[in-house]
């Protein structure tokens, strides 16, 4: 008389069986187990995070409702580990009657499977250039918060510079060549105040060279007229000649003043 493997007569035993037995189907196999193991199939569904229905036919052995025999596979190795018991012999025989079962051979997708590969999802490179384009819009926006504390600190250091140098200017950038140092009683009398530092050049009658160079404290010099005057920045500087304020308007252009002066 011919057993039917998944008659509840198979599971009279209350022994979990050692191995795999030579007649028994791998899902007829892991419900005995579980039975011993006195696990509920509800429980184990939640467990192992698949769903009641898909473990129902897979202790079954109802290869035609389930997904293709790849997944099949993956599941018996879950459900193997998780009732800890080995899979491989299980594998083997599912190899053996998947064919007999379906009429396909256990690599071969069924055409009823309910997971198929679907292609590439409406709006999939859509989401990937925002994805891209929100890394590309941070890494912009990291540039150029660094590039502005850069700037804040080159800024910073420029001004300790200049003020070092402003300083160091007063002192030694503009060079009085008048061997008196400008109070010689000959000749005629210029007189230069700054508000802030500038560059000056000044030359008188005779070639003579009576200072040059970036200057912000006050200027007493003596010369032989006219003198060639230039000075990079006008509004800075006050001019007297004899004691006698001299309007730099006149000769400003751009802010610059080249220009002739005499008596």
């Amino acid at each position: 008389m011919e057993v039917n493997p998944n008659s509840p007569q198979s599971n009279s035993s209350s022994a979990a069986p050692n191995a795999l037995g030579n007649v028994q189907r791998p899902g007829e196999y892991l419900r005995q187990i579980r039975t011993n193991q006195k696990l509920e199939l509800d429980s184990v569904a939640k467990e192992l995070n698949i769903p009641v229905k898909t473990l129902t036919a897979l202790e079954q052995d109802d290869y035609k409702v389930l997904p293709e025999a790849t997944f099949i596979k993956g599941y018996y190795r879950i459900y193997a580990k998780f009732l800890k018991v080995d899979a491989t012999s299980i594998i083997q025989r599912f190899d053996d009657i998947y064919a007999n079962d379906t009429g396909m051979l256990p690599n071969h997708a069924l055409n009823n499977s309910p997971i198929k590969i679907m292609g590439k999802l409406p709006g999939s490179n859509r989401d990937r250039n925002r994805k891209w384009l929100k890394r590309a819009l941070i890494t912009a926006l990291v540039l150029l918060v660094l590039g502005i504390l850069v700037a804040v600190i080159q800024n910073m250091s420029g001004s300790s510079s200049g003020t070092e140098q402003t300083s160091a200017s007063d002192a030694s950038d503009v060079q009085v060549l008048s061997l008196d140092g400008g109070l010689a009683t000959s000749g005629d009398q210029l007189g230069l105040q700054f508000s802030h530092p500038t560059s000056v050049h000044i030359v008188d009658s005779t070639g003579k060279v009576l200072a040059t160079g970036r200057q912000a404290s006050t200027l007493n010099l003596s010369g032989e007229p006219p003198f060639q005057i230039r000075l990079d920045d006008a509004t800075a500087v006050s001019l007297s000649l004899n004691n006698e304020a001299i309007s730099l308007s006149p000769y400003t252009v751009n802010g610059k003043a080249d220009f002739r002066l005499s008596r």
